[in-house]
């Protein structure tokens, strides 16, 4: 066919460049104990963005997972079917010991490896994060039964992808998830329905259904189940010891907005094999450690994508150019960047510090488990409430461009709701935060304390302190203005953060444009006198 124009103007494809090791990043590393990951986290960061594993996310996501319930002969078999491109994410994650090897790593600073490394690596998609943040997160919950923890714990830990529904002891490596959620209750897990009843040899037959099961080819399931002493904590296997299927029945599989390279399911337990994980009647208290620790990717996958989309548009912004010149040098454009680089750059922060405070706490620290215990329901709260504002605004600044496919971003705009539902929706961290602060004191102490650590460096952000404090002298009407007082504390431990570690012009813009604000709400809109060619630069490397 005759050409009719000459393609000028575009951007070229970012696949190939390094999206994640901003200066923020290799910075929290460093100051977290984890330094010595540098290395293989620049490694996941090309290789997550290579064109391979672009198009292994693009297929996966494209064409999602299928559920086969009976086979040819009629005979249940509850298998859910995956595209080979997702096995290979599957397998590069658990190889860089993304799932629970840091449990058994004694080297300090394992964890924020890892979370440094998971943020590398989810560039390449995040449906496949949830099976294996939930096998990192099912190793803590377990440890509260030695005998199951010796069992499993070597399998759930080790870099072995072992995918097939077979016993699970006779696997090289497994893969956990959590089955709890049911349709009366949500979030409210207290009015479950499943039961469970004892048997003689030890386990527990579980009765009933569970609305939301993510991955439900995994090995192993956490889930809960009312017995005679109250709520508890049950280990259920896909298949039995004796290779049979225990009696776990897939009723469908979810049509999601997002996340389609990940199953979600329906299941039926039809006197389903399980054993007790902790005491009887404490299920809540059992299961909540896990439910930390998936919080804790919630928080790194939503300070992934900020980072992600701050890439696309700076790398846009870079190449294109309206009204003869680029757009990375027209005035407008420099403050929705900036503003946006600013929002990543804390979220990289704060990351990191929770994860040096989930490690430090593994180890036995209690105030950074303590601090942990507030920070990570306040951090979890806001990044995932501001990641799919964050991500429509990013989307924005490639234009119709944005809007298309193939450029990514319609994935990660779909994504960036579901962290906020996942885990505790949005008054569920909330108020989970202020239960906390009055069941905890010494939670509360840890929090302010790290507050106060800056107290004096800047007086905006003292009177943004004095003003949280204040919101806590007024008791009436608290959980009325939970969000508004999480969001505030949110604020200002990203603040701190990067007041006492952060480039001096990204505190400055946070502290200006978060905690003293007199402009608009929208990004782009900071006020003037803003370093943004300092913030630019550093969010610009890797990418422009």
């Amino acid at each position: 066919m005759p050409r009719t124009h000459e393609v000028t103007n575009q951007v070229p494809s970012p696949v190939g460049l390094d999206l994640t090791t901003t200066p923020a990043l290799l910075e929290g590393l460093a100051r977290e104990g984890a330094g010595w990951a540098e290395a293989e986290v620049r490694e996941l960061a090309l290789q997550a963005n290579s064109a391979q594993v672009q198009e292994w996310g693009r297929v996966a996501n494209e064409h999602p997972p299928v559920l086969r319930t009976h086979d040819r002969y009629g005979n249940r078999i509850d298998e859910v079917e995956y595209l080979p491109e997702y096995h290979s994410l599957m397998r590069v994650a658990v190889e860089h010991g993304l799932h629970g090897a840091p449990w058994v790593d004694d080297r300090p600073g394992t964890h924020v490896a890892r979370v440094a490394k998971s943020m590398a690596w989810g560039v390449s998609d995040a449906g496949h994060f949830c099976p294996i943040s939930m096998t990192y997160a099912v190793v803590p919950a377990l440890r509260t039964t030695p005998a199951l923890a010796a069992q499993y714990e070597p399998l759930l830990t080790n870099r072995n992808y072992d995918f097939g529904l077979r016993a699970p002891l006779t696997k090289s490596g497994l893969i956990a998830g959590m089955s709890m959620t049911e349709k009366q209750g949500g979030s409210d897990v207290r009015a479950n329905t499943t039961r469970a009843v004892p048997q003689s040899d030890g386990s527990y037959l579980l009765t009933g259904h569970k609305w939301f099961t993510s991955a439900p080819m995994s090995d192993l399931f956490l889930t809960l189940a009312q017995t005679e002493g109250g709520l508890s904590c049950f280990l259920v296997p896909r298949v039995l010891a004796d290779g049979s299927l225990n009696a776990f029945f897939l009723q469908r599989l979810k049509d999601k907005l997002g996340n389609k390279s990940n199953a979600s399911s329906e299941v039926e337990y039809e006197e389903a094999v399980g054993w007790l994980v902790g005491e009887e009647g404490r299920g809540v208290r059992t299961i909540i450690e896990m439910v930390n620790m998936t919080r804790l990717d919630c928080a790194v996958a939503a300070a992934g994508g900020m980072r992600f989309g701050t890439a696309q548009a700076i790398h846009h912004a870079t190449h294109r150019s309206v009204f003869g010149r680029r757009l990375l040098d027209q005035p407008a454009m420099v403050n929705v960047l900036a503003d946006l680089a600013v929002d990543s750059e804390a979220a990289t922060t704060v990351a990191l510090r929770l994860a040096g405070a989930v490690d430090r706490a593994s180890r036995g620290d209690e105030g950074e488990a303590a601090f942990r215990r507030v920070a990570l329901s306040v951090s979890k709260y806001w990044l995932c409430k501001r990641w799919p504002s964050h991500s429509a605004e990013a989307l924005e600044c490639l234009g119709g461009n944005g809007y298309i496919e193939d450029s990514g971003m319609p994935r990660a705009y779909r994504e960036a709701p579901l962290l906020s539902i996942w885990e505790g929706s949005g008054n569920v961290a909330a108020l989970d935060t202020l239960r906390a602060m009055v069941k905890e004191p010494e939670a509360v102490e840890a929090f302010f304390g790290e507050l106060t650590l800056v107290r004096g460096a800047d007086t905006r952000y003292d009177d943004a302190l004095a003003m949280l404090q204040k919101e806590f002298s007024d008791a009436d009407q608290l959980e009325y203005r939970a969000r508004g007082v999480v969001e505030r504390m949110a604020m200002l431990l990203q603040g701190s953060l990067l007041l006492r570690h952060g480039n001096q012009a990204v505190a400055d813009a946070f502290v200006a444009s978060r905690l003293a604000r007199d402009w608009g709400v929208a990004y782009g809109t900071l006020p003037t006198g803003i370093d943004t060619a300092t913030i630019l630069e550093r969010a610009a490397v890797g990418v422009a």
